[in-house]
């Protein structure tokens, strides 16, 4: 079933964390930072939301770097549940998508919760000062790619979050597989 995050909580301060990398580093999240910004996608393997737009991402994130905006991917799926997402298939993943940004486990799933992350795909766009200042939608893909034309919500919020500080005030949410969460011991 489909799952939608709230909207943009503007100002509200980044977490970090560091954890795994699939290229064999352990990574801090806020050390993907760019001079201007930066964009903390929570995505995973197998979510057909996820797949319909990955390389979308991957080119969203290719073209934010000129501008000065880091990009980091985060894993928190339940991998017993959902063994698509373990670590290995997400290297396999990355490698496969050519990420040219770090894709980091959140095993015991403390940053998807210290984030408030709803589903995959969710985007947080922080500002250099790592204030949020966008949650919205890659563009208006489903679990189908939408046409080549369709506007670069994320991309072109964040090139305004990268000259200005601020991100748009219309946002759309992003939709997706909600985040598959451990069962509470």
């Amino acid at each position: 079933m489909a799952s939608f995050p709230p909207v943009c909580d503007f100002g509200w301060p980044a977490v970090d964390a560091v954890l795994p990398a699939t290229d064999g580093t352990r990574r801090a999240v806020l050390g993907e930072a760019g001079p201007n910004g930066l964009v903390v996608a929570f995505i995973c393997n197998h979510c057909p939301y996820v797949r319909a737009v990955i390389d979308r991402i991957v080119r969203d994130a290719a073209d934010l770097k000129p501008h000065g905006v880091g990009f980091v991917a985060v894993s928190s799926n339940d991998v017993d549940a959902y063994p698509a997402d373990s670590f290995d298939n997400m290297k396999l993943f990355a490698a496969a998508h050519r990420f040219g940004f770090a894709y980091l486990h959140d095993e015991d799933q403390a940053l998807a919760r210290a984030y408030g992350a709803a589903c995959t795909p969710d985007f947080f766009g922080f500002n250099r000062d790592m204030q949020l200042q966008y949650r919205g939608r890659l563009d208006a893909s489903r679990k189908e790619v939408g046409p080549a034309d369709l506007r670069r919500d994320l991309f072109e919020a964040m090139l305004e979050v990268a000259r200005t500080a601020l991100g748009p005030r219309d946002q759309v949410a992003s939709v997706g597989c909600s985040i598959k969460w451990k069962d509470a011991a």
